[in-house]
């Protein structure tokens, strides 16, 4: 792909609503939400951003469309002596994003592959759409991969996605942020008393 296609590409990609036909986005949803909630999908629907996360077209590297639940978390209503504002039902969300907890679901469905990172495809009034890479860490084409081949070469390796190893889970984790109030981020949260976020 062309520097100027994939430029292209990613501008269309950071205001769909404006760049891509309504009805084409509503065909697409409505296609979406009629497959299971876990897709193989033969190549990304956004290979720029697949490719700038580490996508490779090769052996041993799959792409998985999800969708996740859009919004907060669902809270019950408390029936104990409350007064209403102080009920805490709306506006609480988790501390983990959506992201995260898409990439998480996948990697239990496929126990023998690692989730690389995972990119947003779209979304409607109730889900939100991501594709998740992933690689198998023992195919032979993946371990002779010079990029790709670090996945397979320990047992460090396994189980990244739910130790917050991705894009989503660093971001998650806070480790994007430099200088000044983010003294207590590295390590991890954990070693400094979660007092880093």
């Amino acid at each position: 792909m062309s520097k100027g296609m994939s430029h292209h590409l990613r501008e269309t990609w950071k205001r769909p609503k404006d760049n891509i036909p309504s009805d084409y986005r509503r065909e697409r949803m409505t296609k979406w939400r009629s497959e299971p909630v876990f897709h193989r999908v033969a190549k990304p629907t956004r290979i720029d951003a697949a490719r700038r996360v580490g996508y490779k077209a090769k052996q041993g590297v799959t792409v998985v469309r999800t969708r996740i639940r859009r919004g907060g978390l669902r809270k019950s209503k408390i029936n104990a002596k409350r007064k209403p504002s102080k009920m805490g039902m709306r506006k609480i969300t988790m501390a983990k994003s959506t992201q995260r907890l898409a990439e998480e679901r996948v990697a239990k469905k496929y126990p023998n592959m690692e989730v690389l990172n995972s990119y947003w495809v779209g979304e409607d009034g109730k889900q939100k759409f991501f594709e998740v890479i992933l690689v198998d860490p023992n195919h032979p084409v993946i371990k002779a991969d010079k990029q790709l081949g670090w996945v397979g070469s320990s047992s460090r390796q396994r189980g990244r996605v739910h130790r917050g190893k991705t894009s989503a889970g660093k971001r998650g984790r806070g480790l994007y942020n430099k200088g000044k109030g983010a003294e207590k981020l590295r390590p991890s949260l954990k070693a400094n008393l979660n007092r880093g976020k």
